[in-house]
């Protein structure tokens, strides 16, 4: 139900939960775009939101176009959405 109303609503989802990582590969859709803070990425809601910021300009594109990018430690990473399964 999130994921569908985040399509269809042109949103992306933000989580520190690694089940919002794996669900796009598991729906095997370009949209929503998922945000994911793990490994050490801060804990605290007001420092995420000042990494997304700080990092906003370098992933919205991927976003725009569908993406999972995910903040950790000391690295951000981006996965293009459809996510391809293994057969």
């Amino acid at each position: 139900m999130i994921f569908e109303r985040a399509a269809r609503e042109g949103r992306a989802i933000v989580s520190a939960d690694t089940d919002f990582g794996t669900l796009p590969a598991v729906r095997h859709e370009a949209a929503p775009s998922v945000i994911l803070f793990r490994r050490g990425a801060p804990r605290i809601p007001r420092a995420q939101v000042e990494l997304l910021v700080a990092n906003l300009p370098n992933v919205a594109d991927a976003l725009a176009a569908g993406s999972v990018v995910v903040f950790e430690k000391s690295r951000v990473r981006v996965r293009s959405l459809p996510i391809a399964g293994d057969g």
